[in-house]
Parts: structure tokens; C-alpha cells; sequence
């Protein structure tokens, strides 16, 4: 992955930096009212990362010790430690062998009556079918975060991703399209949500520094509850701001991308290429791949060959279930979990790729599956 960034973007940065003020202010609330309005939510809340949006959400819904939350275990680790971080236990659902997503028939599997939350994730940039994880919520009382953190762009039945859950999360790092260096934001149609979350991000103030200091009259400010320093800075907000405005082209170039290496890797034997869901389509945040044992080579063996190409591919999604971190915790069958995790890799995809590039790194592929090379 490379970003897209440029002069606009450095240009904007220079800016912030010029006007005096780079703490959390008038660009962030710009970037969220306008990436809310893009994503199709009612309030959006900037935060300093996707893992402060998901740590804010199960915050804002009262998780806490003795409660369970459901997410899968192929995502970022990041996902799983949002429930340790209210002291929650994260219980581990399987996810469907097309997509790489949690399904209503993974979750239902795992539900039990200390279940609380449901965390589904679009895993790079899949969209989950979330509409039945929401029937199934609403019918055991359970609130659903929708982890969007490489979804942005990404579409489900023809809206933006993340319209369905109760909070969703975003992420603006650097490996996503949109990027701000660092940064998330949570997006919610639950105004009260989104107001207590304002106010957690900045250390559970009653009134934001920009606002108190926007005052004509002396402002002394209150702290209402424990809260935390998630916040975003103008600097990013700005950054964030250009790059909204390259969204939707950096989807189609994306997806042209992606539809190329489907078409040229279509005649491998023992490759599988991730493609749209029926309820969707991906902005291809991860273009990946699955290797049965018709390939001749194995997972690792490729990745070997793709470096001696001067390529830079990597492993597919980790399994958070298997890391050290969470040694001993208890789960259930994770078959295609560790499926995906030991049979996959991701190929390089980013806006400024070149049919050469792309050509460079299918004829190492097919090489290796003694077929003619695609240049």
C-alpha cells in the first residue's frame, strides 16, 4: 500500500500549521461533519485512532467486567482488545470463507447471556452483511459496532458501509484510503451517543477547548465524568479534508485494479481472488488471496518468490485468537479462521499502480504455477 498524498495535502498541513491552530478545532469539526455527511451518518466524532473509536464505543454502551462481546478472530488485534480495555471478555466467532466476515450464523454460535455487543468488521474493505447481524442483535437486545476500519468507500446495497450499526468505527491510517497519518473517527444516528462521546475524547470536558476559547466571556469548564485524551488534531483534520475529496476516485482506481488481477489470475489452478459479497461492493482496501493444494507452491514459498521479484506482498490476515496476547482464552471451532489466516496473502494495490506493476507481480504468480506469464 502507498498513500495518495501530494502538494494539496502538504499545502493544507502548511496551513493549519500558519493559522495558529493545530490542537483539535475548526478543521476537525469540518472533517467530521463532512466525512459524516459522505459516509451517509448523522454525527461524526474524530478521534486519534480506529482503536480509541472501538475502546469509546463499548465505553459508551456501559460494557464492562463479566460482560462478553463478540468479534472475529481474523482482524487486527485491535478489534479483539477493545473488550479488555472496559474489562470485557472478547469471545471469538468464526467468519465466512467468501468474505473474511462474521455472519449472523458465525454469531448466533457463540451468543451466550453475558453477550452484550456484536463487533462485525469489513475486513479489507469487504462489506459485511449487516443487516441480518442487526435482526439478530435486536432480537437478544444487543447493541452492534461495525468495525468500517478499511471501509470507507466500501458499499452495502448501495449505501456507504457502516449506516446499520449502532457506532461505527473508521480509521484514517496510512495502509487505509483515506488517511490522515493517524487518526479515526465514530459515526452514530444516536445524538446523545455522540455528544457524551465529544466529551469523553477530550478528558470528559463540559465544553471543548475550541469552544472556550472561541468565548468572548471567561468559560470555566467542568469535568463530568473520567474520560480520555482521543483527540484529533487540525493538522490531521486538514490533511483528512483533501483526502476526502480523492474518496471516490480512489475507489474506482481501486476497483479497476482489482477487477485486472481477477481477469489475469482467473486460470491459476488452486487460486482463489476475493471478490464483491452479493450485498456489496469493496473499496479492495486488501486485494487477497486464497492458495489450495492445487497450487504448486505454498503460502510461504510464493511470498519468497514474490521478495526475489522485488515485490512486496505479506501474510493475509492474523488470527488474534492464536497470538500471545490472549494464550489460553477460551473459543470455539475457528476453522476457516485459520483457514484464511495460513492460506492467504495480500498482493500490492495502490492508486498510483501501473499495468506494468501490476503485470510484474501476476507473472511471478504465474510462473510459479507453471502457466505463461500474463506481459
Amino acid at each position: 500500500m502507498k498513500p495518495w498524498l501530494g502538494d494539496e495535502e502538504a499545502r493544507a498541513a502548511a496551513d493549519a500549521v500558519c493559522s495558529g491552530w493545530v490542537a483539535q478545532g475548526p478543521r476537525v469539526s469540518e472533517f467530521e461533519s463532512r466525512f459524516a455527511a459522505h459516509v451517509g451518518a448523522a454525527h461524526g466524532v474524530a478521534v486519534s485512532s480506529c482503536t480509541a473509536a472501538l475502546h469509546l464505543s463499548l465505553h459508551l454502551l456501559g460494557v464492562g467486567p463479566g460482560d462478553e462481546v463478540v468479534v472475529p478472530s481474523f482482524s487486527f488485534i485491535a478489534t479483539s482488545n477493545c473488550a479488555p480495555y472496559v474489562g470485557a471478555t472478547p469471545v471469538f466467532a468464526d467468519v465466512e470463507p467468501e468474505d473474511g466476515n462474521v455472519s449472523w450464523r458465525t454469531v448466533e454460535r457463540v451468543l451466550s447471556e453475558r453477550t452484550r455487543v456484536v463487533v462485525a468488521v469489513d475486513q479489507g474493505g469487504m462489506p459485511a452483511d449487516i443487516e441480518p447481524l442487526r435482526r439478530l442483535c435486536q432480537s437478544r437486545g444487543l447493541a452492534l459496532v461495525e468495525d468500517a476500519a478499511c471501509g470507507a468507500g466500501s458499499r452495502y446495497h448501495g449505501r456507504p458501509v457502516g449506516t446499520g450499526a449502532d457506532l461505527t468505527c473508521w480509521s484514517f491510517h496510512p495502509r487505509k484510503l483515506l488517511t490522515t497519518g493517524e487518526g479515526g473517527m465514530l459515526t452514530t444516528s444516536d445524538a446523545e451517543l455522540a455528544d457524551r462521546a465529544r466529551r469523553l475524547r477530550e478528558h470528559g470536558m463540559s465544553i471543548s477547548a475550541a469552544a472556550r476559547h472561541r468565548s468572548r466571556q471567561p468559560v470555566i469548564e467542568e469535568y463530568l465524568e473520567v474520560g480520555f485524551n482521543y483527540r484529533m488534531t487540525d493538522v490531521q483534520a486538514a490533511i483528512g479534508l483533501v483526502q476526502l475529496g480523492k474518496l471516490d476516485e480512489l475507489v474506482l482506481r481501486r476497483r479497476e485494479l482489482a477487477s485486472r488481477y481477477q481477469a489475469m489470475l482467473a486460470d491459476v489452478p488452486g487460486l482463489r481472488t476475493v471478490r464483491d459479497p452479493a450485498w456489496g461492493e469493496s473499496n479492495f482496501q486488501s486485494f487477497w488471496v486464497e492458495l489450495d493444494s492445487d497450487y504448486p507452491l505454498s503460502r510461504g514459498e510464493l511470498l519468497t518468490a514474490l521478495a526475489e521479484g522485488g515485490i512486496s506482498a505479506r501474510a493475509g490476515i492474523m488470527a488474534a485468537h492464536r497470538q500471545p496476547a490472549y494464550s489460553g482464552h477460551r473459543h470455539g471451532d475457528l476453522a476457516v479462521t485459520e483457514r484464511l489466516t495460513d492460506h492467504t496473502l495480500i498482493l500490492p494495490l495502490f492508486h498510483t499502480m501501473s499495468e506494468r506493476d501490476q503485470e510484474a507481480v501476476v507473472d511471478v504468480i504465474r510462473r510459479a504455477a507453471g502457466l505463461k506469464p500474463w506481459s
